[in-house]
């Protein structure tokens, strides 16, 4: 048969494809042509007449399944497509249900609840159950229960679930199993499910109806599974309850691009499919169309440090390419100016759009220092998956805290923050104080401040809160002319309640907001460093960091539709591709991440996720990583990532600028006396503890070169000196004398500097 689903495929594409007689496994490395192989195997089993609605189709996005189905089309003619069953397992369930209503405790047309209902119900519950708000937070309570459902954990077989419930009660939440019972009932009397009930209740449909079960399992003569590696254990249960050892089953995936095990991911799904299923034929589809060799080799021994995976050996035929370059930086300040001057030079030398380079990192707080080197050389840039550090939540709320103390009369930052984090100041309230300042053509918070004269209309109670408000901004205010930037931006992080509002709970989310936290605070003991050095100004207020952020926030507005570099996490490149690809960070405790390097599963999904990065590039990888970073208001030294060791030394270029002064680093940098990174990671710490103030980073600087003061006659034109966050350089001008003598120099990648001697963090180097 000359089918058009298999005329351009190879050898191997066309073997994945053809064979339909049972379950297959389609192993597809990166870039290989996973999707192809899909949409031709779906395009294939139509011309040989196979019915479209016996065909079910799984895949992870909406988006996945709309490209398949335009691209099915143009081989075969969208008329073959109508009654196909393809989408995401929770839109194919969904219609299941909805067929099958009769079998379940809902009635039909019942709606569907979005993570704001689900939340809004569990707070009611939790507040007629008499419980403590603050500690069964909806949210957190409402991560439980989804855990417990894609479990598929019924509200019994939670309440009978040990671990369960042990995990609960060390989280003094161990009435979660009450919430979830009454939380189920009610969603069954409102006639509702929500997303994670779409599968829960699939599943409990089949199994407590077998007539059901074997329906579609009969129906379904061939089911496709797309990004097999990401599925958890509800939809595999789910898969299984439909199929037996010699279905026609055909997953499709990677291993080695499993990298969702924090959302519930089983890689075990794929690994043992060939046990599930012991007649599966596999088929390995290891050519890689996308990169060159010189990545794919790399990437290759990068992952075979992985003991649990499937053995192939991805190849590429494309041409050899360049040695992959490890760039090592000083310091993260050098890191991002150096992989910003690496790029303008790829985009020179090989005419690359902006559009065409990415920038990834492992944590969503690594985004500030490429924005900011980024807008000083005026380059375009856009953040993929997420916002700008200056427009993320968490940083806005801290901003407008840091806005009010400054400015009491900032109306829209006050009202920003008023009750934020909760503190029982409604919207009735607030729209009374602004009533009250209209009529009086006064701020709102000169309202706040002379309630009894404005007579506003409150009780004891809110009157008694608006107070403490305006205490704790007082108490801010105070110490807003006399107290570091860094010091009190501190404060207000901890004693506003926003540090202990995200570390309440455990989860992603909440880990980056706090990692964003303090990358704020770090973003402002670097201002001060600089200003200390350069012009001798030992106290940096809040006042001035807000002045020197402000252009920053209104930069973030722009939006000109010109080409842009794309800055992203490594999570969120998956599936996607570019010329040139900067994979930063590369320190221990960074990447991999501090909590892994105890736990070997998770060690090795870190490794998947460096192989996902490295495989994003086509033409061009390059690595970075710090010797140091600015961390609590003070420099830590940085130890490269265990990987970078790993990749064969045949396919990379290190970096030897730094190579001669590698080894006298650790005794160069001042190493504080606080928590490691794998202490304050593992588990987050209370937020006086995570957000105290280790000190002035301006005072540390003073103290720190005392021994430089005294010494400065030593430097002269000339000189090669190392500085702890510019790197190296050259000193090319000595200007003044005593205290105010400065010196001007030229680093090599960071630009010139002009240096007031008596604060530098610089040494001279032979």
């Amino acid at each position: 048969m000359n089918n058009i689903s298999t005329q351009s495929l190879s050898e191997i594409q066309r073997e994945a494809v053809t064979y339909i007689d049972g379950p297959l496994l389609v192993v597809a490395g990166a870039g290989a042509g996973k999707t192809r192989v899909l949409t031709s195997k779906i395009a294939y089993l139509l011309e040989c007449g196979v019915l479209p609605w016996r065909i079910l189709a799984l895949t992870f996005t909406n988006k996945a399944a709309k490209e398949m189905k335009d691209r099915i089309g143009k081989l075969i003619g969208g008329a073959h497509l109508q009654g196909l069953r393809m989408g995401t397992f929770h839109s194919m369930f969904l219609r299941i249900l909805h067929d099958e209503i009769a079998h379940t405790d809902f009635q039909k047309d019942f709606s569907i609840y979005d993570s704001a209902d689900s939340k809004s119900l569990i707070k009611s519950i939790v507040k007629e159950m008499g419980l403590d708000e603050k500690v069964y937070k909806a949210s957190y309570v409402a991560s439980r229960i989804s855990e417990g459902k894609n479990q598929l954990l019924t509200p019994e077989a939670y309440e009978a679930n040990t671990l369960m419930r042990h995990r609960d009660k060390s989280n003094n939440v161990e009435k979660v199993y009450e919430i979830y019972r009454q939380y189920r009932q009610r969603c069954i009397t409102a006639n509702a499910m929500d997303f994670d009930d779409l599968l829960l209740n699939t599943y409990l449909l089949f199994d407590r109806h077998p007539e059901v079960r074997a329906k579609y399992a009969n129906l379904f003569e061939y089911i496709l599974v797309d990004e097999y590696q990401d599925t958890n254990f509800a939809q595999h249960k789910i898969i299984a309850q439909l199929t037996h050892p010699a279905s026609k089953i055909c997953v499709v995936g990677d291993d080695a691009q499993s990298i969702y095990g924090f959302r519930g991911a089983e890689i075990d799904n794929i690994l043992q499919f060939t046990q599930q299923y012991p007649g599966a034929k596999v088929v390995k589809l290891e050519q890689n169309y996308r990169s060159t060799q010189t990545i794919v080799n790399a990437a290759n021994s990068i992952i075979k440090h992985n003991k649990y995976q499937i053995p192939k050996v991805v190849y590429s035929r494309n041409e050899v390419g360049e040695k992959i370059p490890i760039i090592t930086a000083f310091s993260d300040k050098e890191e991002s100016t150096r992989v910003v001057g690496k790029m303008q030079y790829l985009k020179r030398k090989e005419s690359l759009e902006y559009n065409q380079i990415a920038i990834l990192y492992r944590t969503n707080a690594q985004s500030r220092g490429f924005e900011d080197a980024l807008r000083n050389e005026g380059i375009p840039y856009r953040i993929h998956g997420g916002l700008s550090f200056y427009q993320r939540k968490e940083i806005k709320d801290v901003v407008a805290y840091m806005r009010v103390v400054c400015n009491p009369n900032d109306e829209e930052a006050l009202r920003r923050i008023i009750n934020y984090p909760a503190r029982g100041i409604g919207k009735t309230t607030e729209a009374k104080l602004i009533a009250t300042a209209t009529a009086h053509n006064v701020s709102i918070w000169e309202v706040l401040t002379h309630l009894a004269y404005y007579d506003v209309n409150i009780n004891k109670g809110t009157a008694a809160k608006l107070g403490n408000f305006v205490q704790l901004i007082e108490g801010f205010s105070t110490a807003a002319s006399s107290m570091s930037g860094y010091k009190l931006a501190s404060r207000i992080i901890n004693e506003s309640g926003i540090a202990a509002e995200y570390s309440r709970e455990r989860s992603p989310e909440n880990l980056s907001a706090l990692e964003n936290l303090e990358e704020l605070l770090n973003a402002i003991s670097t201002y001060e460093a600089d200003l200390l050095e350069e012009e001798g100004q030992n106290l940096v207020t809040l006042s001035d960091y807000l002045a020197q952020i402000s252009l920053l926030t209104d930069a973030d507005k722009n939006d000109d539709g010109l080409p842009k570099v794309t800055l992203m996490t490594v999570h969120a490149a998956k599936g996607l591709e570019y010329d040139a690809v900067f994979v930063t960070g590369m320190e221990d405790d960074l990447f991999p991440n501090a909590s892994s390097r105890y736990n070997p599963k998770e060690m090795e999904e870190e490794r998947r996720l460096f192989y996902v990065a490295v495989t994003r590039a086509k033409r061009f990888c390059c690595l970075s990583f710090a010797r140091s970073r600015f961390k609590f208001g003070s420099v830590e030294v940085c130890e490269p990532s265990p990987f970078l060791s790993e990749i064969d030394s045949q396919y990379v270029a290190s970096d030897s600028s730094l190579s001669a002064s590698a080894s006298n680093t650790k005794n160069y940098f001042h190493k504080p006396e606080q928590t490691t990174a794998s202490q304050r990671f593992t588990k987050i710490t209370p937020p006086t503890s995570r957000f105290k103030p280790v000190s002035n980073s301006a005072s540390n600087y003073s103290t720190a070169t005392t021994a430089n003061a005294s010494a400065t006659n030593a430097f002269k034109v000339g000189d090669k000196v190392k500085h702890e966050r510019f790197g190296v350089g050259v000193v090319i001008e000595l200007e003044g004398s005593g205290a105010g003598e400065k010196a001007r120099v030229r680093f090599e990648y960071t630009g010139e500097k002009s240096l007031l001697l008596k604060f530098a963090k610089m040494t001279k180097i032979n």
